[in-house]
């Protein structure tokens, strides 16, 4: 009788592990240049609108929301199979988006980012938990350094990409081109999610929704790591829900420089993936967040010093950029693992505080610049991130991974 090939099995569950993943990165690379394109270009749509830029800070709020709203999605996930959530966030947002093409109004804008953000917030936990069934711990912070290549790459192809759209299409095309390359994605999760497996969770049982938030809500890592997805956005969103209209009033930049500079931070964003997928495993996840929070908030403070010169600016908040990306990778990795039989519904919390926290410093974020320019925005951003790492230490006192 034929012995097994153990090693050609796993070669092929690690290929498939791989084309799903592949996938899976490029469908996040236009959710989150769909959630993200709204902050370079505020003023932009401000004008294009005729409304206000808080008007426009407030819409960006309310992409945020999508987040909270996502709450559910985590543990429908747990029960039913990541592949069905997938889908679903890919078919929300080609929706939202040429609806907001089709029918501009500030109305429909506001749907199509509220949109935006629920799809981006249903699909993350949903193949976050799926690594986190099927890679080991020690490795995790690794994969999901690679994958989070998807966040640095909308702002340094897709941010750019929108610009030269705005400048020489007119501000109604970005929603045109985000919503048919979300149908490319819808389709390329159809077919190859649904040639390699159904993308569902171990065979666990969770019991009803009220039961697994019950669960969690008793877990304090849990409740700590929420603490901190909650502040960190916050402090970090006070800061970018203006930094186009810093760069504008400033230096007078136009929206493809400004898109071309943030270009520069999906730079600093890769570098700070890259340093997570290199560095986070070999030092130890916690100690990589907690070492992160400290470097991010004093980054904040370096801010007002460099905003007499351009470049000087620019590294301020490429800096910014890298720590709070390096912090935010290395968490995640962390958060898959808090609670292992409840990884979807953990993630959707984290994302929905996570949510939560940038839905209030969008809100603050415009009245904080008009209220006291950029020292304010620098200085509560770095009171709230020590907040953040308050949460976080109280949250992981005495818990340990793998």
């Amino acid at each position: 009788m034929p012995t097994p090939d153990h090693s050609r099995d796993a070669g092929g569950r690690k290929r498939q592990l791989v084309i799903i993943l592949t996938v899976a990165t490029g469908c996040r690379v236009v959710l989150n240049t769909a959630r993200r394109f709204a902050y370079p270009f505020a003023p932009a749509f401000s004008r294009a609108l005729n409304v206000p830029l808080t008007a426009i800070t407030s819409m960006i709020a309310a992409n945020q929301a999508g987040g909270v709203l996502a709450m559910l999605s985590g543990p429908l996930a747990d029960r039913f199979g990541y592949r069905v959530m997938m889908l679903s966030a890919m078919g929300m947002l080609t929706a939202g988006m040429l609806a907001a093409g089709m029918a501009p109004s500030y109305g429909t804008v506001l749907v199509c980012l509220l949109v935006a953000g629920l799809s981006k917030n249903i699909f993350d936990p949903a193949i976050q938990a799926y690594v986190g069934e099927r890679v080991a711990y020690r490795q995790r912070g690794a994969v999901i350094g690679v994958m989070e290549f998807s966040w640095s790459a909308s702002t340094l192809l897709g941010i750019p990409l929108i610009g030269l759209l705005l400048d020489r299409f007119g501000w109604r095309s970005p929603f045109f081109a985000l919503g048919a390359a979300g149908l490319l994605g819808l389709l390329a999760i159809g077919t190859v999610v649904q040639a390699n497996g159904q993308c569902r969770p171990a065979g666990r049982h969770t019991g009803s929704l009220p039961q697994a938030w019950r669960q969690l809500a008793r877990h304090r890592p849990a409740l700590g790591a929420l603490g901190f997805a909650f502040f960190v956005s916050m402090a970090n969103d006070n800061l970018f829900v203006v930094y186009g209209a810093w760069l504008e009033s400033a230096f007078h930049l136009s929206v493809v420089a400004i898109g071309m500079g943030t270009g520069l931070l999906g730079a600093a964003e890769f570098a700070g993936e890259t340093l997570t997928a290199a560095l986070s495993d070999r030092i130890g996840l916690k100690r990589a967040v907690c070492s992160g929070l400290c470097l991010s908030l004093f980054s904040y403070l370096l801010l007002p010093p460099a905003a007499h010169s351009l470049a000087l600016t620019l590294a301020s908040l490429f800096a910014v950029s890298l720590v709070f990306e390096f912090t935010m990778v290395a968490f995640i990795s962390l958060a898959t693992e808090l609670i292992p039989e409840l990884r979807a519904t953990t993630m959707s919390a984290v994302f929905a505080c996570a949510g939560l926290g940038r839905v209030s410093g969008s809100l603050i974020g415009g009245r904080v610049w008009q209220t006291g320019g950029i020292r304010a925005t620098a200085a509560v951003s770095a009171g709230i991130t020590a907040m953040a790492l308050m949460a976080l230490l109280w949250g992981l006192r005495h818990w340990h991974g793998k």
